[in-house]
C-alpha cells in the first residue's frame, strides 16, 4: 500500500513551485503516480516550452515512482465515469482515483471539484 496517490496537479505544484507544493513534498517519497498522470505532467511541460530532454529530467529530479496503467485499472477507470461525470473529472483524473482506490491510498490533488466526489478514495486537497 502506497502512502499517496498524486494527481497531475499535484505534481505540477512540485515542479513549478506552486501553492501546495509542500503538502506534496511531504509524501512524496512513499507517493505513486499513474503512468497516464505521467503522460499529462509531461505534456504540460511539453506545452509550456520546455525541451523533451529537460521535461524529463525535471520529472526525473523529483524522483516518481510511477505505476504503468494496465488492463485492471484501465476498466475500473472507466467504471468510475458513473459518479464523476457530472463534477467533469478527466480520463486521467479518474486514472488517478482508480489507482488510489486500489492502493487504498489518499489521492492528492489541487482539483476542489474532487472534494465533491463519492465513490470511497478518500481526497486529499493541497490547497
Amino acid at each position: 500500500m502506497a502512502d499517496a496517490v498524486l494527481d497531475s496537479s499535484a505534481v505540477l505544484a512540485v515542479l513549478n513551485g506552486e501553492q501546495g507544493a509542500s503538502v506534496v513534498a511531504a509524501v512524496l517519497d512513499g507517493a505513486l503516480v499513474s503512468s497516464v498522470n505521467f503522460a499529462e505532467v509531461f505534456g504540460k511541460l511539453i506545452e509550456r516550452g520546455v525541451a523533451s530532454a529537460d521535461a524529463r529530467r525535471a520529472i526525473e529530479a523529483i524522483d516518481l515512482n510511477v505505476v504503468d496503467y494496465d488492463l485492471p485499472l484501465a476498466e475500473r477507470t472507466g467504471e468510475l465515469i458513473v459518479g464523476t461525470r457530472e463534477l467533469g473529472l478527466s480520463l486521467g483524473d479518474r486514472a488517478c482515483l482508480a489507482l488510489a482506490e486500489r492502493e487504498q491510498a489518499p489521492a492528492y490533488t489541487a482539483d476542489r471539484r474532487w472534494s465533491k466526489a463519492r465513490i470511497g478514495v478518500q481526497i486529499r486537497m493541497i490547497r
